[in-house]
């Protein structure tokens, strides 16, 4: 298997293990950390982050793949020291979430893709760390004119590099067909793109769509937000089920799409989060997991999900 790029340099694919496709550590915007630095406790966040990671690889997590971009707040120092202490492998981001800087709402798309190439091949900000995935976005906007930009970019970065993609979407508006409609158009192979939130939909349809578009699907809002209209934990797990059951355990993988500190949300709101799973990034492992194997899920189909699947989504 071909090598993918960690905070901490570069890791074989084949040794990735059990993996957490769309995670975050920290959430922030765009500057935060530079201009107001006493806004974020970095170190506070590094030793709950730390700890918590390190209590998920003694539960068998091995590589949690962390899709913060620079318009989220994006810290790759801090994503390596927590993977340094807990001993789990990150790959971090390039790429661009919603808030698009307005800089590159008409920008040519070969000027954007050489900026994520740049980071892919020499590093973030002066680190040296590279990031192993590109991220894109689009919501229920659908996809906007300079939602498009980014899209075309990261599909002509993907290309130079054969650093894959992790799309943000929004299932309910089978918004990953208009990805995949652009990204094909770019002529990127749709083995090296992930569409995530795909779990926010129980539309098998359009799920099973998907797969045969031949993109891997991401059930990576586990066990969903606790402020947002959309399927509960049960019918995310029975959907997943129901794609095991339809043959496509091989194009998925999994994730919770949660974050050990959300800076973009007030206190009531990060309160409810916590509260509403406690479990943060084992949630998959000690409750999903079993509930799958109470459904009929085989111990092949689970490490297809969780290990398999996301060796070669990586490793090529």
């Amino acid at each position: 298997m071909g090598a993918v790029n960690s905070v901490l340099g570069p890791v074989d694919a084949g040794a990735l293990g059990f993996t957490l496709a769309h995670e975050h550590v920290l959430l922030s915007s765009a500057g935060i950390r530079h201009v107001y630095p006493e806004f974020i406790d970095r170190a506070a966040i590094v030793r709950d982050a730390a700890e918590h990671l390190s209590e998920c690889r003694a539960e068998g997590l091995g590589t949690l793949v962390d899709v913060t971009t620079m318009d989220l707040g994006r810290d790759a120092e801090l994503l390596a020291e927590v993977s340094e202490r807990s001993g789990v492998n990150i790959i971090c981001a390039t790429g661009t979430w919603r808030d698009i800087p307005r800089a590159f709402w008409e920008a040519d798309p070969d000027d954007v893709a050489a900026l994520y190439v740049r980071e892919i091949e020499e590093g973030i900000e002066g680190t040296g760390i590279r990031p192993g995935i590109i991220k894109v976005a689009n919501d229920a906007e659908g996809v906007s004119p300079e939602g498009e930009v980014i899209l075309r970019a990261a599909a002509r970065a993907s290309r130079a590099t054969g650093t894959p993609i992790s799309a943000h979407s929004w299932a309910p508006g089978r918004v990953g067909e208009a990805q995949i409609a652009v990204l094909s158009d770019e002529g990127l192979d749709m083995g090296s793109v992930y569409i995530g939130h795909s779990n926010d939909t129980t539309d098998m349809d359009y799920l099973t769509g998907l797969g045969r578009a031949g993109v891997w699907i991401g059930m990576d809002r586990t066990p969903g937000a606790p402020i947002r209209e959309a399927p509960s934990a049960e019918e995310r797990t029975r959907t997943l089920w129901a794609l095991i059951e339809a043959g496509l355990a091989g194009r998925v993988m999994v994730g919770h799409d949660w974050s050990i500190h959300i800076g973009t949300a007030g206190e009531a709101t990060r309160r409810a989060y916590a509260a509403h799973n406690p479990d943060r990034f084992l949630y998959i492992t000690r409750r999903q997991l079993p509930r799958l194997r109470e459904l009929g899920a085989s111990e092949r189909d689970i490490r297809l999900i969780t290990v398999d699947n996301p060796r070669r989504f990586f490793g090529g």
